[in-house]
Order: structure tokens, then sequence, then C-alpha cells
């Protein structure tokens, strides 16, 4: 179950916008994501919340897990764009897992319109980019 977050609060992805002003619409059906960028934002943020089903639901089917468990443990830090340009963006997300270990997740994104609504495709990293 998603975590219920205050829509005047800052929104988890880090754009100094209100959460009710950047990630609530795309999580709640009144806004889709405009751009790969506002989608990546929004599954960041809904990583954040706990929200497995958005996760899912704007996950390509082609490459989409059957299901998504998340770890309530994890506290997600920060969320860093490098590049958004055309269908991929480049970022990093700071996680604190279970013991208070930090992590730095490093990941260029592939995203497809699919029935008029950006989904995420798959991770396309190139080696040496996140390490």
């Amino acid at each position: 179950m998603p975590l219920a977050y205050p829509p005047f609060k800052s929104c988890p992805c880090g754009s100094g916008h209100s959460y009710g002003h950047c990630c609530g619409p795309a999580h709640d059906g009144t806004r889709p994501p405009a751009t790969p960028e506002a989608l990546m934002r929004s599954r960041y943020s809904a990583y954040a919340l706990g929200n497995a089903a958005y996760v899912l639901a704007t996950w390509h089917p082609d490459t989409r897990p059957p299901e998504l468990e998340l770890n309530p443990a994890t506290r997600y830090l920060s969320l860093k764009i490098y590049e958004a340009s055309g269908n991929e963006v480049e970022f990093s997300a700071a996680l604190q897992v279970n013991r208070g270990e930090r992590y730095v997740l490093r990941e260029r994104s592939l995203f497809e319109q699919l029935h008029g609504r950006w989904v995420y495709v798959d991770d396309i990293t190139p080696p040496g980019l996140d390490g």
C-alpha cells in the first residue's frame, strides 16, 4: 500500500515543486507524465512512496516483471537527472537500504510511447557508466 503523502509537501523527486503540482497527478491518474523525464521523476516518487502498482503500470508490457515487491525499509534519499534527451533519461538515485548502507544507482533509461502514454522500457546504461 502506498504511503499517504501531503499534496503541499515538496515532491520526493526533488523537482522543487509540491507533490500536488508534480508527481501527485501522475500517481492519481489525473495527468499522465508528458515527457520521459516527468515519467522518470514520477516513477522515482512512486518507489519512494511504496507505490508498486504505479511502477508496474508505467512499465512496458514486454519488459515488465510479473510482480514487484518494494522493500519498505529502503529510503529514497535523492534523485539527480544528468540528461533527458529524446526518449532517454540518465539519472542517479541515492538510497539507504536495510542496515543503513547508502547506495547510488546510476542508469540511462529508455522510454517509449505506448497508446499515447510514456512507459519505461529498460535500462540501457553503457558499460562503465554505473561505476
